[in-house]
């Protein structure tokens, strides 16, 4: 194990590698604690922390003693292949495989579940939880919407800084124009009463909150699901409202599917797929629906093309037949 003097150093020189790539802060806390995990992990005197073998080794102790799932130690090696390749210039990872991730099946709701779901959610949850499946959002891609983002003329919605840094349109919904309007009322009258008190800053990203000191109280780069409370901007020390927190988003989402008697594991991202489902069922090409979800990877979109075509839906059981007279 290395030292936490030397531990400190090196998740801090990481850090500032990410920030200078552009990860998002997600991929950053993601790959540091990750790392961090690593040089805290404890290997005999004789081996160095930052060797080869000290990787199997932890690698292996993912998969054995904590039972980590192949998702969760792949994610662990490509943090570290960054930390040797970018910060130690080493290559020694590189003939490392990555761990085989089993084919799963995606958990989907049928149009008729979303809507139980969505109807057991409340106000801002209820709204959030439509845009998630309406136009196939992320839980971050939603809570980070600006109010800018929202084009009411041309119905559609912006979302920034998607997963691998990728801005992308998506459509809106005719359905959620008046609550969406609605909310954009409540977040400008929150605003206004925000400034008057001293507060009303929203953060921004990059060095805009240099090039355009005021920027940040403008209406348009105000968070369009703000927090209720105020915190300070790290960069400009100055009050306002971050956006609402996923955690709360996640827990409503939860005991919205069990009011509403679903026995499936109903998730957040659950709304996202069965958004792309519905889709591929509506008879829009894969290519369409992978621009929607901001795939990088078209065969992230086949998951979906599988769980439409192999599931069984269009395949009439033998048990159905009518029955004949011999």
């Amino acid at each position: 194990m290395a030292s936490k003097r030397e531990i400190d150093h090196w998740v801090a020189k990481t850090n500032r590698v990410l920030t200078v790539r552009s990860y998002s802060e997600r991929s950053r806390d993601t790959y540091v604690g990750w790392i961090r995990r690593f040089l805290e992990f404890e290997c005999p005197p004789e081996v160095d922390p930052l060797q080869r073998r000290n990787v199997d080794r932890f690698l292996d102790h993912l998969a054995g003693e904590r039972g980590l799932a192949p998702k969760s130690r792949n994610q662990a090696l490509s943090a570290l292949n960054f930390f040797f390749r970018e910060i130690l210039g080493s290559e020694a990872l590189a003939s490392i495989k990555r761990a085989r991730e089993p084919s799963r099946i995606p958990t989907v709701l049928s149009h008729r579940q979303v809507a139980l779901v969505l109807k057991h959610l409340q106000g801002k949850y209820r709204l959030l939880g439509a845009l998630m499946y309406g136009c196939g959002l992320r839980l971050t891609e939603a809570h980070q919407l600006r109010v800018k983002d929202i084009d009411f003329d041309l119905l559609q919605i912006a979302v920034r800084d998607g997963k691998g840094a990728k801005d992308r349109w998506v459509m809106l919904p005719d359905r959620l124009l008046p609550p969406l309007s609605r909310q954009v009322d409540r977040v400008q009258g929150l605003n206004d009463a925000d400034r008057q008190r001293g507060a009303g800053w929203a953060q921004l990203p990059g060095a805009l909150a240099r090039k355009d000191p005021n920027a940040g109280y403008h209406i348009g780069w105000q968070f369009l699901f703000p927090a209720s409370r105020w915190t300070k901007d790290p960069a400009t020390q100055r009050r306002g409202r971050y956006h609402l927190s996923p955690t709360s988003m996640q827990r409503s989402i939860k005991r919205a599917a069990q009011a509403a008697g679903i026995r499936k594991p109903v998730t957040c991202h659950t709304l996202r797929r069965s958004f792309a489902t519905q889709m591929l069922r509506a008879g829009y090409d894969v290519r369409s629906v992978q621009r929607l979800l901001g795939h990088s990877d078209v065969r992230t979109t086949m998951i979906y093309v599988q769980a439409v075509t192999e599931g069984g839906l269009h395949i009439r059981s033998p048990l159905d037949q009518p029955d004949t007279n011999n």
